[in-house]
C-alpha cells in the first residue's frame, strides 16, 4: 500500500537523476537524428548536461601541426556541437579525450573509429591544447557559463584498452596534473576532477595523491555497472559488442559501488568532494539485449532510488543507438545503450526518466522504497513500480532477445489524503511487458532486415508515452484513492491535476 499526505512534504525531489545523460562521442553528436534525439532527452526528460567521449579526436579536426612542429588549433565542430547544446538548454560535462593523432606518442586506438589512447608526446603541447581550448570556450560563451561547465580529465584509464600504458595511475596522475593546472591556470574557479575509472577504481589514492601534492580536485567520477562476464573472465569493456554478459545476481549491485565511493570520499581528506557517476546502467556492452528490455526500466527507477543521497548524479550512457563504439548499429534493436533506436522508437528506460521528469518539485513523505510521491502547484504525481529480478542461466543477450511474459506480481493501492476537495484531471500512464515497450512489439512484424517507414511510425505510435487512461475525478473528504494490479517490472505514473 502506498500512503501519502499532500501536506506532508520531505524535501524536494531529488536531482541525482537527470542531472547528466551519456552521448557516444562527440562527431555522432552533430549527426541530425542524434540532436533530434538528444532534443528530446532535454525536452521530455529533463536531462541538464551531456557527456561524450572524443571531444579531442582528429575527426573534430581541433589539432595539427605545420612541418616545424608547431601547433595549429581549430575549434570549429566543437563550435558546431555546444552551440547547438546552448540552444536546446543543456550544458556539457567535458570530458578531455582522446589524443589528437599528431600529438600522440603511439599509435594504439580503441573502437570503430580509432580513438587513441596513448599519452601526449610532449606534455607541453598538450597543456597547450588544454589552454587554447579552455580560452576559446570563454571567449564564445563567456566566463560565467564555462564556470558551469565541469572538466573530466580522460575516460577510464585503469582500463589498458582505454589507456595504453604500462604505468596507468602514475602517466594517469601527470596526465591529470598537467591537465588540471593548465585549467585553473586559466581561471581558478573552473571545476575539474576524475578519474573517471571504470568499476569505481583508484578513488582512495587519487584523493589521496591529490591531497598530498596540491593538485586541483573539485569532484569525483567514476562508473558502473550491474553486469558481470558471462564466463567470469572480468568486465568492463566490450570494444566490439562480441563478449556475453548476464545480470549481477544482487539486489545491490550499482547501489552498492555507489554507496562505496561515497564511504571512500567521506572517509578522505576531502570529504566534501562532489560524486559523479558519469557513466551507469545495466550492462556495459553495446550489444546487450536488456537495454531494449522493459525490464531495464523497473531497474533503473530501483538504483536511482536506491542511490539517492549517497551520489550527486548518475549520468545514464546513453541517450541514443546512434552511437558507433562496434560500429552503426546491425538491427533496429540489437541491444544499444540507447533511450531511443536509430529511428527514434523510444525505449520503455526512456519513459522511466520521462515520469520522472513529471514530478513536481516537493516529494511528499512515502516509505515505500519503489515509489516517488511528488506535488506542484497543479496537483501531485505518484510513480511506483514493481522490479523483479531474473536470475540469469544463460546470457543476458540470449535470455533478453526474446519475447519474454510477465507475470502478476501484486495488487497496489494508492491513497492521497488532506488533498484539496474538487475537481481533477486523473492521468494513468504504464511502461512493461507490451506497454510502451518497442522491443516486443517489433516481434510482432514480419520483415526481411529492416522494419518499412509505416512498420516504424507504427510502432512509434503506440510507444509514445501517452496515457491508457484520462477522465475526471471528483475528491471529497480530501481523500484519493485507487488500486492498480502490477505484474513484473510494470512501471506506473498517476497524475491528478486541479481543473
Amino acid at each position: 500500500m502506498i500512503s501519502v499526505d499532500f501536506l506532508n512534504t520531505d524535501g524536494k525531489r531529488p536531482t541525482h537523476c537527470n542531472y547528466c545523460v551519456g552521448s557516444g562521442r562527440a562527431y555522432e553528436s552533430l549527426i541530425a537524428e542524434n540532436q533530434r534525439q538528444m532534443k528530446q532527452a532535454r525536452e521530455l526528460c529533463g536531462f541538464r548536461y551531456l557527456r561524450f567521449h572524443a571531444l579531442l579526436h582528429d575527426e573534430m579536426g581541433v589539432y595539427k601541426e605545420d612541418v616545424e612542429g608547431n601547433p595549429h588549433y581549430n575549434f570549429q565542430y566543437i563550435d558546431l556541437l555546444f552551440d547547438y547544446m546552448q540552444d536546446i538548454g543543456i550544458k556539457p560535462f567535458i570530458e578531455l579525450s582522446f589524443m589528437p593523432r599528431e600529438l600522440a606518442s603511439g599509435a594504439q586506438t580503441i573502437f570503430f573509429w580509432n580513438g587513441n589512447v596513448t599519452m601526449p608526446k610532449y606534455l607541453d603541447k598538450w597543456d597547450g591544447l588544454i589552454t587554447a581550448l579552455v580560452k576559446h570556450l570563454i571567449h564564445r560563451y563567456g566566463i560565467e557559463e564555462v564556470l558551469t561547465w565541469p572538466m573530466e580529465v580522460w575516460n577510464e584509464p585503469n582500463l589498458y584498452g582505454f589507456f595504453a600504458s604500462e604505468q596507468p595511475f602514475a602517466d594517469y596522475m601527470l596526465l591529470y596534473e598537467h591537465t588540471a593546472r593548465a585549467i585553473k591556470a586559466v581561471d581558478e574557479r573552473i571545476q575539474v576532477g576524475g578519474p573517471a575509472t571504470a568499476g569505481i577504481g583508484w578513488i582512495d589514492e587519487y584523493i589521496e595523491e591529490c591531497q598530498a601534492r596540491n593538485i586541483p580536485l573539485d569532484f569525483i567520477t567514476t562508473h558502473t555497472y550491474g553486469t558481470e562476464d558471462y564466463h567470469g573472465e572480468g568486465g568492463f569493456l566490450d570494444e566490439t559488442g562480441m563478449r556475453l554478459t548476464r545480470l549481477i545476481d544482487r539486489e545491490d549491485s550499482v547501489t552498492d559501488d555507489v554507496k562505496t565511493v561515497y564511504d571512500c570520499v567521506k572517509k578522505s581528506k576531502m570529504p566534501h568532494l562532489p560524486i559523479h557517476f558519469t557513466e551507469w546502467s545495466t550492462s556495459y556492452s553495446p550489444r546487450d539485449n536488456v537495454h531494449d528490455s522493459y525490464y531495464e526500466a523497473a531497474f533503473v527507477l530501483s538504483k536511482l532510488k536506491d542511490c539517492e543521497g549517497f551520489v550527486d548524479s548518475m549520468s545514464y550512457w546513453v541517450f541514443s543507438d546512434i552511437f558507433e563504439e562496434p560500429g552503426p548499429g546491425p538491427r533496429h534493436f540489437h541491444g544499444g545503450f540507447g533511450l531511443q533506436n536509430i529511428q527514434g522508437i523510444k525505449k520503455p528506460t526512456f519513459f522511466a526518466y520521462q515520469f520522472l521528469h513529471t514530478l513536481g518539485e516537493d516529494k511528499l513523505h512515502n516509505e515505500d522504497k519503489r515509489c516517488y510521491a511528488c506535488k506542484n502547484d497543479s496537483g501531485v504525481q505518484i510513480l511506483f513500480w514493481n522490479h523483479t529480478r531474473p536470475h540469469l542461466t544463460v546470457s543476458s543477450q540470449e535470455y533478453f532477445g526474446r519475447d519474454l511474459p510477465s507475470r502478476f506480481a501484486e495488487e497496489v493501492c494508492v491513497t492521497v489524503g488532506n488533498l484539496p476537495d474538487g475537481e481533477y484531471i486523473l492521468k494513468k500512464h504504464g511502461v512493461g511487458y507490451r506497454k510502451n515497450d518497442g522491443f516486443t512489439l517489433h516481434l510482432d512484424y514480419e520483415y526481411d532486415g529492416t522494419l518499412s517507414r509505416k512498420q516504424v511510425e507504427e510502432i512509434k505510435e503506440k510507444c509514445s508515452g501517452k496515457p491508457f487512461y484520462e477522465g475526471r475525478v471528483t475528491v471529497k473528504d480530501g481523500v484519493f484513492s485507487c488500486t492498480e494490479q502490477l505484474f513484473e517490472n510494470d512501471i506506473f505514473l498517476i497524475t491528478l491535476e486541479r481543473e
